[in-house]
């Protein structure tokens, strides 16, 4: 009897926990990219569309939609989802495939979408299907993730999925952030990181060996057109007139905005100077409107996430549930850094967006997703009241 008391007290004791910090960080920035949204939108789409608020409505349709689905994925428990780790590869996979049949279509010249009575884009759900599926091969594979027989089942699959992103939909942003997803979630859960910085070491270097062989005119835009973004990287003065432009305009609205910028909606670039500046250029709008400061501000938001997804993580019930939060943290971290470097000129155009802020309905529903999950495991994470 004392026992089943003593258990039923310790029960009384102990409380869920839920990370309020990190749901009011996602409110802030989601919240503050619909204000930007508009801002950066509303000529545009009145030129075009007739109608100011038309980005605006579809992407406010999308959030609550995607706020609905996060609500419903943080009250399941997050165990489940290990039991449909292979489907998750599988359909994504699928999905990408289909990308080649009358159900994809394209957008601005990219196929990358598929209208499945909405629109949908592959790549997207890919991110959510590796981060559940890496999850849980990790933690099957143990102690044999670091032999040859894990390599032999990890690299693979991870390059599988990430070729077919890069070949079908021609989305390099993507084919990267899948790998950098898998790279992450399994230096991680290694113990031994040698190599991984070989391999990390080695993609830098054969990255570092295309730019020289670019800048030497040995490949050049008429091989291949990412060789052209390079050469724009390199010299966007010399491609003003189209390769570079966007990226001129972009560093234009970064200076004029100075420290505390023009005031919201002030900006200039965003009246026909950078195209689509809704989408991976939405940042360089923020840094004119809103100057450094506001920049500062945004960049410290999702650093407060990174922080919350690192307590989550270390404090998370079992392996599993820690990994999918490495591997959601991953993938916002690699996206926040690489839009950010693409917008300041620092690395080549790969046209990436920036998370939670930048125009985009698939983007912004599995991104959610994805706080669900993590808000799911923070959930199991249980705490002692004194």
């Amino acid at each position: 009897m004392s026992s089943a008391r003593g258990q039923q007290g310790q029960k009384r004791r102990e409380r869920s926990f839920f990370d309020f910090t990190l749901l009011s960080v996602v409110i802030f920035l989601l919240c503050f990219g619909l204000v930007m949204l508009y801002s950066v939108s509303s000529y545009d789409a009145n030129l075009n569309y007739n109608d100011s608020s038309y980005f605006l409505r579809k992407q406010i349709i999308s959030t609550v939609f995607g706020l609905v689905v996060m609500t419903v994925v943080i009250f399941i428990d997050y165990h489940i989802w290990s039991r449909f780790a292979f489907a998750a590869y599988v359909v994504s996979a699928v999905l990408i495939f289909l990308v080649l049949t009358p159900l994809g279509y394209e957008v601005n010249g990219a196929r990358r979408w598929l209208n499945l009575g909405m629109s949908l884009q592959p790549a997207e759900v890919a991110k959510v299907g590796v981060i559940i599926f890496y999850a849980s091969l990790v933690c099957k594979l143990g102690k044999n993730l670091m032999t040859k027989a894990g390599f032999a089942v990890i690299i693979p699959t991870a390059g599988f999925m990430a070729l077919i992103i890069l070949v079908i939909t021609e989305n390099l942003s993507s084919s990267i952030i899948v790998f950098g997803i898998v790279f992450m979630m399994l230096f991680v859960a290694s113990d031994n990181y040698r190599e991984f910085i070989l391999l990390a070491a080695g993609g830098i270097l054969i990255a570092a060996v295309v730019v020289i062989l670019v800048q030497k005119g040995i490949l050049s835009s008429d091989l291949n057109f990412r060789f052209a973004r390079i050469e724009a990287w390199l010299n966007p003065e010399a491609f003003a007139a189209d390769r570079g432009f966007q990226t001129l305009q972009a560093l234009y609205a970064i200076g004029s905005g100075e420290v505390f910028g023009k005031g919201l909606g002030q900006s200039m670039q965003k009246l026909g100077y950078i195209p689509e500046a809704q989408n991976d250029m939405i940042f360089s709008i923020i840094c004119e409107e809103l100057g450094l400061f506001g920049a500062a501000v945004v960049m410290l938001m999702f650093i407060i996430m990174i922080w919350r997804f690192v307590i989550i993580a270390n404090n998370a019930e079992d392996e599993f549930g820690a990994l999918i939060v490495v591997g959601v943290m991953s993938h916002i971290a690699i996206q926040v850094i690489l839009n950010i470097a693409v917008v300041t000129n620092t690395i080549p155009n790969t046209g990436i967006t920036l998370p939670f802020i930048s125009y985009g309905g698939s983007a912004v529903v599995f991104l959610l997703i994805e706080i669900g999950l993590v808000l799911s495991v923070a959930r199991s994470i249980k705490l002692k009241n004194s």
